[in-house]
C-alpha cells in the first residue's frame, strides 16, 4: 500500500509547503510578470512623452 499511498488523498497544503518550499507559485509568477510588464510600459510611455516634449520645445523655440 505504501507505493499507492498518494491515491488516498491527504493534506495538499502540507505537501505543497514541504515539496515546493522556496519555489515561486505559478500564480505568484504570473502576478510578478504582470507587474514587471506594467512598470516597463509606464517607463516606456514616460520616455516617449519626454521625447515629444523635447521635440516640441526645439520646434517652437525653447522656453516660453
Amino acid at each position: 500500500m505504501g507505493m499507492f499511498s498518494w491515491l488516498g488523498g491527504g493534506n495538499d497544503r502540507q505537501l505543497a509547503d514541504t515539496r515546493y518550499a522556496g519555489r515561486e507559485s505559478a500564480s505568484d509568477r504570473a502576478a510578478r510578470k504582470r507587474r514587471e510588464n506594467h512598470r516597463r510600459s509606464i517607463t516606456k510611455t514616460a520616455a516617449k512623452a519626454e521625447r515629444w516634449e523635447q521635440q516640441d520645445r526645439r520646434r517652437f523655440g525653447g522656453r516660453r
